[in-house]
């Protein structure tokens, strides 16, 4: 047999169940072993006896399997053709007939092998291992039928899982007046007034906003990998600036594995439960409740209610029964734990966010964002981006210290930059697990519904995980103090003062300054787009003084 077909047995153990697969590397040495280690000695023997039969049976099977398909494929190609023209007429359509018959038996019979069932772990998830060597093995041009017999699964489920969760991209740059003309016909197209307008125009309708609409001829323009297999634009040979097609797909292993989990557990949210039979139950719980019991002593005494205390406690809390947790015997004797008010609340934000998942990740450059807090007397917050490669600062005013004041940030660079500049100069972002951070899914989706990066967070009580921004903070502070209002603060201050920043030397950048870091990697014009200028080293100033003597 071929890799490809794997014939499992499964025999039960007590209350368990060993899966058993014809591999070549198993032994019977090993299976017992496992089975001695696993359960006593007497139902080892017994059991371990059978399977030894059994997959020496399977074993057989498969080796007369394995020699039939070939037999089929020889007598196909060759021998149906020869006995044909030796034979006599009669006798040679006779066995034409009964070799036809042996080939579809035989090619029913490899079918079937091959379905979806009968491949050993085809019905389990997809992990993030599977997905990046997917997208691996995509980006290499391989198909899906490659692709799923390596992971033991069936070519359509990789087909469901690239076409599910593919990433949507926009890249056109269109003709020079409109760059949202999709036609094929733009390049080579004359017409002019294809509206009907009562005034002529001598403008090409391809450079009018309205020529997709109006136009008779319209033909959007398709790409075949779209269309079909493989369905994203992974593993194409054509560069993303030469290619003209608007809408583009990719598929990134950790945006699909992310989504898939988002889609998990948001299929689990809610009840499993019938408004018939929360009523029922809302019967016996809540007067009972009334009554003084507690959740533990309603299940033990009720079975019949199927669930467990903590469910009870869950349901109780969401308001779901008459009865509320107040009227719990002790609930209202305790007081909630507190939490910081400047701390996330909402835990499932943190899902695949966490720092164990970005440490996985070993990247060489990222960005580290924070924020700088004025004193009490006023709500103006600076938002802070430190780049690790570049050690470039930067520093953005906010009159609230809010999610949709660093949402508009964010914006506003994505506009001045381009989606797809600011997705390769912010494409991982680490912070921490302040409140203004705690809608990540608003951050990292773009204006075009584009992902533009990707947002981690630290460990609690971990500032050092991010330490190289808190480096840049005391810079920061030597010309803002502690104390200092940021009230009558501007953003021209702020880049003056990140601009002092940049310009000092950095002895991990072998004395050359972040600018002239970042020019090189960034280029001229995302610090342009940052609005950032360069120093003279003998004018740069970090001290109060830089702000108290614009002011």
């Amino acid at each position: 047999m071929t890799s490809s077909y794997r014939i499992c047995t499964c025999f039960p153990f007590h209350r368990s169940k060993i899966h058993i697969a014809c591999h070549k590397s198993d032994s019977n040495a090993c299976l017992l072993r496992h089975l001695y280690a696993t359960y006593s000695v007497s139902s080892c023997v017994a059991y371990a006896i059978a399977s030894i039969i059994i997959l020496q049976l399977v074993t057989l099977f498969n080796r007369f399997l394995s020699d039939a398909l070939q037999t089929k494929n020889e007598i196909l190609n060759s021998t149906t053709i020869w006995w044909w023209n030796l034979l006599p007429h009669s006798k040679g359509l006779l066995f034409h007939i009964k070799m036809v018959r042996l080939s579809f038996f035989l090619t029913a019979v490899e079918r079937r092998i091959s379905m979806s069932k009968y491949i050993p772990g085809n019905q389990k998830h997809l992990s993030l291992e599977d997905r990046i060597y997917i997208e691996n093995e995509l980006n290499k041009g391989e198909t899906f039928k490659n692709i799923a017999r390596f992971l033991c699964k069936d070519p359509t489920t990789i087909s469901k899982e690239v076409r599910a969760h593919r990433l949507s991209d926009w890249y056109h740059k269109g003709t020079f007046y409109n760059a949202h003309n999709f036609c094929i016909h733009r390049f080579h197209c004359r017409k002019t007034n294809v509206c009907g307008k009562i005034i002529l125009c001598d403008v090409k309708c391809t450079s009018c906003p309205t020529c997709n609409q109006t136009c008779k001829d319209f033909v959007k323009e398709q790409c075949k990998r779209l269309d079909k297999a493989p369905y994203v634009c992974n593993g194409c040979t054509k560069k993303i600036n030469h290619c003209t097609i608007a809408q583009k797909y990719r598929y990134d292993a950790r945006f699909a594995d992310r989504k898939y989990r988002e889609k998990l557990s948001g299929s689990r949210a809610g009840i499993n439960m019938t408004k018939h039979e929360l009523r029922k139950k809302d019967g016996i719980v809540s007067p009972l409740i009334e009554q003084g019991q507690s959740p533990y002593q309603i299940i033990t005494n009720h079975p019949e209610l199927d669930m467990s205390v903590r469910s009870l406690y869950t349901y109780l809390d969401q308001g779901l029964f008459t009865a509320r947790n107040i009227d719990l015997k002790r609930k209202p004797g305790f007081k909630p734990r507190k939490c910081h008010k400047t701390q996330i609340t909402n835990r499932t934000v943190f899902e695949k966010r966490l720092f164990s998942d970005f440490s996985e990740l070993q990247l060489s450059s990222f960005v580290e964002m924070d924020t700088v807090h004025s004193s009490r007397e006023s709500n103006k917050t600076l938002l802070t981006f430190f780049f690790t490669k570049e050690k470039l600062f930067l520093a953005f005013l906010l009159n609230r210290c809010t999610k949709g004041a660093v949402r508009l940030i964010f914006d506003r660079l994505e506009k001045r930059m381009g989606t797809y500049e600011f997705l390769s100069v912010f494409e991982y972002i680490l912070t921490d697990r302040g409140s203004e951070f705690g809608d990540p899914v608003a951050l990292e989706t773009g204006l075009d519904e584009i992902q533009r990066t990707s947002i981690y967070y630290c460990d609690p009580m971990r500032s050092g995980q991010k330490g190289g921004l808190e480096q840049a903070h005391t810079m920061l502070r030597m010309v803002l103090p502690k104390g200092t209002s940021f009230e009558f603060l501007t953003q021209w201050d702020v880049n003056l003062i990140v601009n002092h920043i940049n310009s000092t030397p950095r002895e991990s950048l072998n004395g050359s300054t972040p600018y002239d870091a970042a020019l090189e990697t960034l280029g001229k014009e995302t610090l342009n787009a940052f609005q950032l200028k360069r120093i003279d080293p003998d004018l740069v100033n970090l001290t109060p003084k830089l702000i108290r003597f614009n002011h």
